[in-house]
């Protein structure tokens, strides 16, 4: 086995969407049979396990290619591309000089094409059945393209006239030639010449090499290249693509750029972009991986662009002080970022362990204040950027942004807390893009799956111990608004807000146990979601119904016992006999409910609907599962006069009966309710159940002493709309800080 960066290589395999899959890391070496004939195989070894990752015979007729100094790229077959990624260019040398020795090429010239054979190398009886030599085409001329349009258009198969074809354009130096007819016939106006060339030049993007490309996309070269391909014989006009680039694109080096190849990377890759999306007929006309060498340009530039801009401190740090300095011009701040986010968008093309890097770079380097800075201007461009580039940095690297927050806590004004700040943004713009993003944004932060759990800490707890205590009541302070009036203002501003906050607060239920179940029952916040229930938008409606049933799915007994003592479900049943007959989505959605309370048979669930409300459904007989949940009652009541043993109300008969749940309390959760609170100064000593019932008795007491500023379930308020946060925060606020303070929290 070599050294630990001798022919340290990295394979990749080309997939279906033309993308490089990365398929480990090993050592290759270069083994040579002595068999007659002899043949040459690559073997790569991996590093983890030495196990065989590449076992590939040279062949003569394959096109192998020597790209960027330390790449070697081939075609082992017709559907399968391979590229070994070398650590050092000294290795890369020795492995392609091997590779050329086999095959009699000349190793100083990477960039042919073809090296099944070389001119210098005499042919022989050997080789003479597999040598390639050029294609003999005609003489660049005017009255020649309709001979070479069909030279080109019907060398794609197979393999070896294509590779014939593609020496002897090289050779001839080809391109550059049909660059000169095309501008001559342009000047002619002459339709079909130009017909002529759009055929030749779109086949020539199908031969798939390499070094092809490169003299495409020539900065003296490419704009003929554009031009051929605007003149499509199934449209009537040609297509202005080169009047496109000359009059609406402008390169803004918003930062001068002293490093000359990733200029030219920069130039290369925009103009190898926009041919692919642009002006190239559309992918459903090629076959499987026919541009698969224009996506590899592309995909190898991007990864060498960042790689250049993460290794070179003076220009993030340039970058980032221009944006934060008050100096700047907004113009010149809104190139900044999004330059930033234009190259967290190229960072998608790097390995997964590429990105972590490339994002703990740039959150090493400040990111985070920089983001909060552009939060803080009154741009909605500047805000959303800022929001796209958090958005890319988080789905990468959340733990590291988790770690970052955690220090960010401010004991003296939660509303400084960067992750406050986003939030504000969602409330601002509640019906733009940046709500909908940073909502995204926060499922990816508070979701347990990604969070990571280390020696004698444990990212869950102490994050989402973090955002229950300084930014929860941050989120929900427009619901709460919104329900602490004694009118509801609707308008579809804030619909499309609470629509967002009650899909995040149900992620929550569903995700989260101890901290929202808490947070629950101390703001009695399903009581007041379902005071939405009377809105006029369906959005928000549905948000509030799903809520609900997010809670009752869990099959908890708190939860149960907070909904029947507070006879929360009345507000739900109201809502459905005033749908009426409409057979709609609410309709379906409160019947399923009902469906799974009757299938899962919650008893304290089951005779709390029948003892309250069997007048208001008995009626509704098109489905039988009001008629199911009073079977199920009336069996309940048959037990407990026959006094049948029944261990457990809430437990169903069958196997599930010895099962732990689910959602049983883990070892997180245990230490929560094992310490005391910070936020407490006297040490509650009473059970679960007995927090609970002092809870609902605090909930009960607040609605006997008629507090006017609440809307309760049976006030007739539902034909106004929501309430202006702005106005009513103030007033709404302390009375709720009060009610805070007489609950006793749950902990």
């Amino acid at each position: 086995m070599a050294t630990d960066s001798k022919r340290r290589v990295k394979l990749y395999v080309l997939n279906r969407d033309n993308q490089w899959d990365d398929c480990g890391t090993g050592h290759v070496s270069p083994l040579l049979t002595d068999q007659d004939p002899r043949s040459l195989h690559l073997h790569v070894h991996s590093e983890a396990d030495d196990s065989t990752l590449l076992e590939s015979e040279i062949r003569r007729g394959v096109n192998y290619q020597k790209q960027q100094n330390t790449l070697i790229v081939w075609a082992e077959n017709k559907t399968t591309d391979l590229a070994l990624s070398f650590q050092e260019r000294e290795s890369c040398d020795e492995i392609w000089n091997e590779i050329c020795k086999f095959l009699g090429r000349d190793p100083l010239i990477d960039d042919v094409d073809d090296l099944s054979v070389s001119p210098r190398r005499p042919i022989d009886e050997d080789n003479i059945g597999t040598c390639i030599s050029p294609l003999d085409l005609p003489p660049c001329e005017l009255g020649k393209l309709k001979e070479i349009c069909n030279i080109v258009t019907t060398s794609l198969h197979p393999l070896m006239r294509r590779e014939r074809l593609t020496l002897a354009i090289e050779n001839e130096q080809y391109i550059p030639k049909l660059i000169d007819i095309f501008r001559i016939c342009e000047d002619l106006e002459d339709r079909n010449g130009l017909h002529y060339l759009y055929e030749i030049f779109k086949h020539l993007f199908l031969l798939n090499h390499h070094s092809l490309l490169e003299i495409m996309l020539d900065d003296n070269l490419v704009e003929g290249t554009i031009g051929c391909l605007e003149n499509d014989p199934r449209l009537t006009k040609p297509r202005r693509h080169r009047e496109f680039l000359r009059s609406e694109v402008t390169f803004k080096e918003v930062i001068p750029i002293d490093n000359s190849q990733l200029l030219f990377k920069i130039h290369q890759t925009y103009r190898a972009q926009f041919i692919q999306d642009v002006v190239l007929p559309t992918p459903s006309v090629f076959e499987d991986n026919a541009a698969s060498a224009l996506s590899s340009l592309i995909y190898l530039n991007k990864v060498e662009i960042v790689t250049i801009v993460q290794s070179d401190e003076k220009f993030i740090k340039t970058l980032f002080d221009m944006m934060v300095n008050e100096s700047t011009p907004d113009e010149k701040r809104l190139d900044c970022a999004r330059c930033l986010k234009e190259l967290c968008s190229f960072s998608q093309s790097l390995q997964i362990d590429g990105r972590i890097t490339f994002f703990k770079t740039l959150l090493d380097a400040d990111l985070l204040p920089v983001i909060e800075v552009l939060w803080r201007k009154d741009s909605e461009k500047l805000r959303m950027n800022a929001t796209e580039i958090f958005c890319c940095v988080v789905d990468s690297n959340p733990s590291s942004v988790r770690q970052i927050l955690l220090e960010d806590e401010n004991p003296t004004d939660d509303n400084a807390i960067f992750l406050n700040i986003g939030i504000e943004q969602l409330i601002v713009d509640a019906d733009g893009g940046i709500a909908t993003q940073f909502s995204c944004i926060l499922r990816t932060l508070l979701d347990p799956e990604n969070m990571i759990t280390r020696a004698n800490r444990t990212e869950k707890s102490e994050f989402l111990t973090f955002f229950y205590k300084h930014c929860m009541h941050i989120l929900v302070a427009p619901l709460l608004a919104a329900t602490s009036s004694n009118r509801l203002n609707d308008d579809s501003r804030s619909s499309v807000l609470l629509t967002l906050i009650l899909d995040l607060v149900s992620f929550c239920v569903e995700h989260h146990t101890y901290h929202i179940k808490n947070y629950i029952f101390r703001k009695d916040l399903l009581g007041r979601v379902l005071l939405l229930l009377k809105s006029r938008y369906s959005s928000v409606v549905l948000a509030a119904q799903k809520f609900c049933r997010q809670i009752i799915g869990l099959k908890d007994d708190f939860y149960n016992r907070y909904i029947v003592k507070g006879n929360l479900l009345e507000p739900v049943i109201k809502a459905f006999k005033d749908n009426g007959n409409r057979y709609n989505i609410f309709n379906s959605a409160v019947l399923e409910m009902f469906e799974f309370i009757r299938t899962e048979d919650i008893k304290m669930l089951c005779s709390y609907i029948m003892e309250k409300f069997w007048d208001d459904v008995k009626d509704i007989t098109y489905v039988g599962t009001f008629t199911g949940l009073k079977q199920r009652y009336d069996q309940h009541l048959d037990r407990k006069n026959n006094n049948t043993f029944m261990p457990n109300e809430n437990i169903c008969a069958g196997n599930n009966r010895y099962r732990r749940d689910p959602r049983q309390l883990d070892d997180d959760e245990e230490n929560w309710f094992n310490d005391d609170d910070d936020d407490d100064d006297d040490t509650l000593e009473d059970s679960p159940s007995q927090l609970l019932d002092n809870e609902l008795q605090e909930i009960e007491t607040d609605k006997a002493i008629g507090n006017n500023n609440v809307l309760h379930p049976g006030d007739n308020a539902s034909k106004g709309g929501l309430v202006d946060y702005e106005s009513d925060s103030g007033g709404s606020s302390s009375e709720e800080d009060e009610n805070d303070k007489k609950r006793i929290k749950l902990s």
